[in-house]
């Protein structure tokens, strides 16, 4: 099963209501929802008010991913506001384990994400707690960036080792994804997508339903 999870990141923030509703109603299956602190990377974008503004017009899962320094900090708050999902950094906090644990006390599914520098190894003592790993395929901290080749073998490692384990395991990328590229991080073992520029950059609709065709064929 793919999942189509939109980034929010690149919507337009003076329509932010409308462009999430058009990505709902076309049938995307997530909202991807882009946390950053200004430490863990140098952008900063949003945070619990407008997460719970947008739980507000959507019943889809709200993917929260934190690009922040220490998460365990705002995994309660970020679960009040109403996310499903909550992806950590491997490389943000030295209590990985504890962090888990935190998201799954909440009640909501816990991802875990890698940078493109981050051995895929460093992901195998926690994968059985974890129901989605995130590889990302640009550096994180700003939309809009080239998808990093490279990426789409570390995408088929995290399969393999899930697949080693014997683990039903999501795998989400995020970074760079078009209709162009879509089909190779499928073919390597990602399910879950994030796309931000090539959903909320041109026809939503449209977008949305070309991605959801290229699941179908897969």
């Amino acid at each position: 099963m793919y999942y189509l999870s939109p980034s929010i990141l690149a919507a337009d923030f003076n329509n932010l209501g409308r462009d999430v509703k058009l990505a709902d109603e076309a049938g995307c299956d997530y909202v991807h929802f882009d946390v950053m602190d200004g430490l863990f990377v140098p952008s900063i974008s949003f945070g619990m008010p407008v997460l719970q503004a947008v739980r507000k017009i959507t019943d889809k899962v709200m993917d929260v991913h934190l690009m922040i320094q220490n998460p365990e900090r705002y995994i309660a708050d970020f679960a009040r506001f109403g996310a499903d999902i909550i992806t950590v950094h491997i490389e943000a906090t030295e209590n990985l384990g504890n962090v888990i644990q935190m998201i799954r006390e909440q009640g909501l599914k816990a991802s875990v994400a890698i940078n493109p520098s981050t051995p895929v190894e460093k992901l195998a003592p926690y994968l059985e707690q974890l129901d989605m790993v995130l590889v990302m395929t640009v550096q994180p901290g700003f939309g809009g960036q080239k998808y990093l080749e490279h990426c789409t073998e570390k995408v088929r490692e995290v399969r393999a080792l899930a697949d080693e384990k014997k683990l039903s395991l999501n795998i989400e990328v995020d970074g760079g994804i078009n209709f162009d590229n879509v089909e190779d991080v499928i073919k390597a073992g990602a399910n879950v997508i994030v796309a931000g520029s090539t959903v909320f950059n041109q026809d939503i609709t449209e977008a949305v339903h070309k991605f959801k065709d290229i699941f179908a064929r897969n």
